[in-house]
Order: structure tokens, then C-alpha cells, then sequence
């Protein structure tokens, strides 16, 4: 546990004095005050019962957009920068377990991706205090949208550090990352089947959607399947990872 936790702190550290680190955190901003400035024009606009979460992590693009951006850059560096500075090779002969990388770069970003929506989170929250209507941020849905941003942030990020072990270049990584990032939100944008009759495709992909499970999330409503659906899929591209990373030591 020591030296697993030994380095998780060296991905922290890395990831805040990079300047990649300091780009993820004003992409995140600047397109969340975007988002912001919408939500405020639709409230001073128009009268609405959906809680801000909904709003703004369930019916926008805001959300989508920072999620497909910043993960790439959070782990395009992960496996890739090592093998193109030479140090992966000192990395792997020191004694630590390839479960034990594998799983340390992946705690390191989700980390510091979590790190990345807490200015959000505050805003969010001064923004119910300014309105004065308790209502706007309902804590269960703010509870159900931040269980959303990890589940759908740790399979994105699960994604690319798996894109960034294949290669020793980091644009490359991050464009395999930003093209399965776009392609699994792309897939979820079909209409919905649901309410069809016999529509059995149509509810599999329904259940399937990132874009539908982030707006239960966004409302407070937490389904076990949606839990599965990202636990499952971090696995696996973990597990992919890890065999990559173990192929690479035999070599």
C-alpha cells in the first residue's frame, strides 16, 4: 500500500506542476462559465421547477464538452510521456507490480479530475445562495449529478489512460481517447425507445446511453444499472490496460 500510495502522490504531483494540469483547469472554467451564463438567461427568462443539476449536467452540452476534452489531456500524459522521456523502462524495473502502476496513474487522474469540478461545484452553490431559492439545488440531485460526474469521468478516464499505453506519443493518445470519448456520446444521442412495444434493441441501447443515465443522475435518481454499466466498463479497459503494460515488460 505504500508504495501504491507513493505513486498516486507522484501522478498528483506531476499533474498539478505540469502545465498541462493548470490547461484542464481553465478549460473546465472557462466552459463552464459558458454554460453558466445560459443557465442564468434561462432563469431570468423563464420560470422552471428542474433543480440547476438538471439544467445544467442534464439537458446542456457544457457537460458533455468538458468531459470529452479534459480526459484526454488528463491522461494522454499517463503511459505516453513516460515512454517518450525514457522513463517508463526505469519505471517498470523498480519493484512494483504492473497492477500497481496501472492502477496508481488511474487513481492519479481520477483525483485530479474530481480536483477540476470543485471550482464548478462551488459555483453551483453560491449561485443557490445569491438566488435565494433553496429549491434550485436540491441536495439529492446535487448528490445524484456528482455521483454522475465520477461514474461517467472514471470510465472516460479508464478509456484513456488504456489509449495512452498503446502509444509513446501524447497526441495520439489523446486523439484515440477524444475519438472513443466522442464515439460512446455520439451512440447515446439515437431518440429514445422507450414507450416503444417490442422495441427490445431500442430499450437495450436506451439503458446503454451515457447522455440518459447523466440525466437520472442530474435529477437525483440513481440506477443500479448505470452503476454497473461504468463499474464494468473501467474494468475492462483497466484490465486491457494492465495486459498491454504486462506484454511491454515481457518484451
Amino acid at each position: 500500500m505504500g508504495v501504491f500510495l507513493a505513486l498516486v502522490r507522484r501522478e498528483l504531483g506531476i499533474a498539478f506542476n505540469a502545465l498541462t494540469g493548470y490547461v484542464v483547469v481553465a478549460i473546465t472554467l472557462l466552459l463552464a462559465g459558458f454554460g453558466l451564463t445560459g443557465l442564468l438567461d434561462t432563469l431570468n427568462s423563464d420560470r422552471t421547477d428542474a433543480p440547476i443539476t438538471e439544467m445544467f449536467f442534464g439537458d446542456g452540452l457544457v457537460f458533455w464538452l468538458i468531459v470529452i476534452v479534459i480526459t484526454p489531456v488528463i491522461t494522454m500524459r499517463s503511459f505516453a510521456s513516460e515512454k517518450s522521456q525514457g522513463t517508463y523502462e526505469a519505471l517498470m524495473t523498480t519493484p512494483v507490480g504492473d497492477w500497481q502502476v496501472v492502477l496508481a496513474k488511474y487513481t492519479g487522474a481520477v483525483l485530479f479530475y474530481l480536483a477540476s469540478w470543485v471550482p464548478m461545484i462551488c459555483v453551483l452553490v453560491g449561485l443557490r445562495q445569491v438566488a435565494g431559492v433553496p429549491e434550485l439545488l436540491d441536495p439529492r440531485a446535487m448528490a445524484g449529478a456528482l455521483l454522475g460526474i465520477a461514474c461517467i469521468g472514471s470510465t472516460y478516464l479508464a478509456a484513456g489512460i488504456f489509449a495512452s499505453s498503446l502509444t509513446r506519443s501524447q497526441i495520439i493518445a489523446a486523439m484515440t481517447s477524444l475519438l472513443m470519448g466522442v464515439g460512446v456520446w455520439a451512440s447515446s444521442l439515437r431518440p429514445s425507445g422507450q414507450g416503444g412495444s417490442g422495441d427490445t434493441l431500442g430499450r437495450v441501447l436506451d439503458h446503454l446511453s451515457v447522455t440518459l443515465q447523466m440525466k437520472d443522475f442530474a435529477r437525483g435518481v440513481i440506477d443500479g444499472r448505470a452503476l454497473v454499466f461504468h463499474l464494468s466498463f473501467t474494468v475492462l479497459f483497466l484490465f486491457l490496460t494492465h495486459r498491454v503494460v504486462e506484454m511491454r515488460r515481457w518484451k
